[in-house]
């Protein structure tokens, strides 16, 4: 996007931040719901659409510039992005990468002006990080495949009307080969949402179980048109998803590091402001630290990304540094703030809550660990 016109684009998502969407997290955390009324803006705003090709309806961003607005979608409440994050990142962007003609000609489209809302379904009861275990089973049946299973804590899953969704279409192939990715509308019979899930942070975000009993799908709903691709599809999904999960944690990072400084600007104890006390000043920079580190990392990572250099390694290395570090940001927030930290008027318990996740979904911080460590193993043994 012309640099002049993505600035005034970044300049009307912060001012809709500023002046909608903060003064609305209240609500929405007491709720468990954003507003319908919210949702439509969104929509008008085009923010279901950043990272659909403008020739589909969509913005068209790079992944540099969709980092760039969900950072500063992230200083409010992290559920106004989870309404986005599914049809932006996970749901849609298999179709995107390896749709055919068809699919994306369908699909793209509807994603960019949120009349349908994607999300992604692959974790399991029995298989989280052990994606390449999961055994929900799609059944070929003629030119139909039948799929039973249940997804677990899926994002969104009560607000989609299309799954991306992970099943095992070859029975005797173990693993990631014999999975394959389907487009799923949510209304296709045999499909049935369990309860809300009641979470510890993140309130506002719908997730919940969704369970697949004898569904029937056409053969051609297989992304790509392709079986036993989709493992391959979702890991290329995931590393796209981990560098937008980083511009989260360093939106989420940015208020915090804010309503700290404000607050001990001051607050005053001892005759004094208690930013002028040295052991303030340390956990405020170490916030600092940790903020710059993960804005350098992310810049870097995302423009790679954009170039087609960035390894699944460096995605992971950006996801683990910047969770991580947004977690250490946040426990010093609630540190500073002191007591007042600890209560929900000042806002900063609910990003500490709320962050933990970042933590969690897109891979655990162990699982990055993992796929970071045997990169290098790979070649320190290859050279």
């Amino acid at each position: 996007m012309d640099s002049e016109i993505f600035a005034l684009l970044r300049a009307e998502v912060r001012r809709y931040v500023d002046g909608r969407l903060i003064p609305a997290e209240d609500a929405v955390e007491e709720l468990d719901d954003i507003p319908a009324d919210i949702i439509a803006e969104m929509k008008a705003m085009g923010l279901f659409g950043l990272s659909v090709p403008e020739s589909f309806g969509g913005l068209g961003l790079t992944m540099t510039e969709e980092a760039a607005l969900i950072r500063e979608l992230t200083r409010a409440s992290v559920v106004f992005r989870s309404l986005i994050g599914t049809t932006v990142g996970i749901g849609s962007q298999g179709i995107m990468m390896d749709g055919t003609p068809e699919q994306k000609a369908h699909w793209l489209p509807r994603f960019a002006t949120g009349e349908t809302i994607a999300s992604f379904a692959l974790t399991e009861p029995e298989a989280g990080s052990d994606a390449a275990s999961l055994t929900t089973r799609a059944v070929r049946d003629g030119d139909n495949y039948r799929i039973s299973g249940t997804k677990r804590y899926i994002t969104n899953a009560p607000r989609a009307t299309v799954f991306t969704l992970m099943a095992r279409t070859d029975a005797n192939v173990k693993g990631a080969a014999g999975i394959s990715a389907f487009i799923v509308p949510a209304d296709t019979p045999g499909i049935t949402l369990g309860k809300p899930d009641r979470k510890m942070g993140q309130r506002g975000a719908k997730t919940c179980d969704v369970i697949l009993d004898d569904v029937v799908v056409p053969a051609s709903s297989i992304i790509g048109g392709v079986a036993g691709q989709g493992f391959r599809t979702a890991m290329k999904v995931l590393d796209r998803g981990r560098i937008h999960i980083a511009a989260v944690a360093l939106g989420m990072a940015d208020r915090l590091l804010g309503l700290s400084l404000a607050y001990a600007l001051e607050r005053r104890q001892f005759g004094s402001r208690i930013a002028d006390f040295q052991l303030v000043q340390a956990m405020l920079a170490d916030m600092k630290v940790d903020l710059l580190t993960t804005e350098a990392l992310l810049e870097r990572t995302a423009a790679r990304f954009d170039a087609g250099h960035a390894s699944a390694m460096e995605c992971s290395v950006l996801k683990l540094h910047a969770s991580e570090a947004v977690g250490r940001i946040a426990d010093r927030a609630v540190q500073v703030l002191g007591g007042a930290g600890y209560m929900a008027e000042y806002k900063v318990e609910r990003f500490y809550r709320d962050v933990r996740l970042l933590r969690i979904y897109e891979g655990t911080s162990q699982i990055q660990q993992t796929i970071i460590a045997k990169a290098m193993i790979k070649e320190g043994t290859r050279t």
